[in-house]
């Protein structure tokens, strides 16, 4: 534990304002000290100060023009954490919350999320303080298409594969590819996530909630339980959210309430998604419009009350460290049994060890809502090889991916003498293979 600390200490000093990063770090590595007593040739390697140090870090201005005339300015981020297992690979994020400390924290976690998958991707993260929200489509494409006139000299579809996150769906990706393919002349797989018809997938929309429910499932599945008859709690009201509730709904559990950032929704009912859909995706509004659609629904003001809600399951799908260690106490004493991460880290250090004193089986977000970048690395496959699956046979990959991550992360707790603890469990796992990866080609 010497050398973690001494990992830890140096990171603090040469990252004193970037809190998200740390704070993914030291959870991370605190997770690695007995695989770094067992691999003393790490140390000697310098191994962690290297896995915890971006291969490249670019940053740039995003002029725009608005549709008064007015000139705007954004700052583009893209952070190419690690390459050793393949390509960097990961999300861009649009939000006015976005700087780089977040996105440093979203690339590390990725890299290990996009080694649990098994596929050949490395871990890279960017995006932009931009927010999509309110802006007219034409402004959202002359943003997408200054920021793509920078990004498209440092990624390529063997070299970094960017896809959407938050405030990046179908509409800014598809900006996006035609900037790229205008520049660069050639038609490939340099985002995923693209509409079906000029080279997207099927299931990749609903892939990351698909995906969070078949580890769930699978962890109740090694338990002697299920989804059905199960009244789960799922936090956000975007793409992961609905997905998931969509899956979670289709193996018979009973879904209560949603929000996004204004407030939440609850019906004791059941959610009625189809009228969630037409809000949120269909008219892009607010989710306090479902209770005035829905008799007996209830909407409520902030956010945080959504966690006192009575439930067996609960799937935070919004943002990071929206559940700290009191609504993780609240959800414990109503009876909550499983929570799996549908964001990125959306649970406190302190929500986490709540969950872990009390027996909850906790799933994390880097094994959790891996289904997205898995699906992605399959519409990898699919451009690579021209070819189309249909959507059965990318749920069915999908699930055996997400099954193996569960599996996985469990065998490698339970070798490394934290048997139940899923965040050291995926850690470790994730981290040995993208290791001896970095062990086998140098120091580089």
């Amino acid at each position: 534990m010497t050398y973690i600390r001494r990992v830890l200490e140096q990171l603090r000093a040469k990252n004193p304002n970037e809190p998200e990063f740390l704070q993914a770090a030291e959870e991370i590595l605190t997770s690695l000290g007995p695989v770094a007593e067992r691999h003393p040739e790490y140390e000697k390697a310098a191994l962690l100060e290297r896995f915890t140090e971006p291969e490249r870090v670019v940053l740039f201005r995003v002029p725009w023009v608005d549709d008064t005339g007015a000139v705007r300015v954004n700052r583009g981020y893209r952070v190419q954490f690690n390459s050793a297992i393949g390509p960097y690979k990961g999300g861009l994020r649009f939000h006015p919350s976005v700087n780089l400390s977040i996105i440093k924290f979203l690339g590390l976690e990725q890299i290990l999320k996009n080694s649990l998958t098994g596929l050949p991707i490395g871990g890279g993260k960017g995006g932009s303080d931009f927010d999509p929200k309110g802006k007219s489509d034409m402004e959202v494409m002359r943003f997408c298409q200054s920021f793509m006139t920078e990004l498209y000299r440092h990624i390529g579809q063997d070299t970094d594969v960017p896809a959407g996150d938050i405030g990046v769906g179908g509409r800014e990706i598809g900006y996006l590819f035609g900037q790229y393919k205008r520049i660069r002349d050639e038609h490939v797989g340099v985002l995923t996530g693209r509409g079906l018809s000029y080279g997207g997938s099927l299931a990749r929309t609903e892939a990351t909630g698909y995906g969070l429910v078949y580890m769930t499932e699978e962890a109740m599945r090694c338990r002697g339980d299920g989804f059905k008859g199960k009244t789960v709690v799922i936090s956000g009201a975007g793409n992961v959210a609905i997905y998931a509730c969509e899956k979670a709904q289709a193996l018979g559990a009973k879904v209560v309430a949603m929000y996004d950032s204004d407030g939440y929704i609850y019906d004791r009912e059941g959610i009625k998604l189809d009228v969630v859909k037409t809000i949120k995706e269909a008219e892009r509004g607010r989710i306090r419009e479902y209770a005035a659609r829905v008799k007996g629904a209830e909407y409520h003001e902030g956010c945080r009350g959504i966690w006192g809600i009575p439930c067996d399951v609960a799937l935070p799908c919004a943002t990071q460290n929206e559940l700290g260690g009191a609504s993780a106490e609240l959800l414990v004493k109503n009876g909550v049994k499983y929570v799996g991460e549908g964001a990125n880290m959306p649970t406190t250090p302190e929500g986490i060890e709540v969950f872990r004193r009390a027996g909850t089986v906790f799933l994390p977000a880097k094994a959790a809502n891996a289904g997205g970048v898995a699906t992605s690395a399959l519409e990898m496959a699919q451009s690579s090889g021209r070819m189309f699956w249909t959507f059965s046979e990318v749920d069915e990959k999908l699930r055996g991916i997400m099954v193996n991550i569960y599996r996985n992360m469990d065998r490698a707790a339970r070798e490394y003498g934290a048997e139940g603890d899923y965040v050291a469990g995926a850690n470790i796992a994730g981290f040995l293979k993208v290791a001896d990866a970095m062990m086998a080609q140098g120091i580089v």
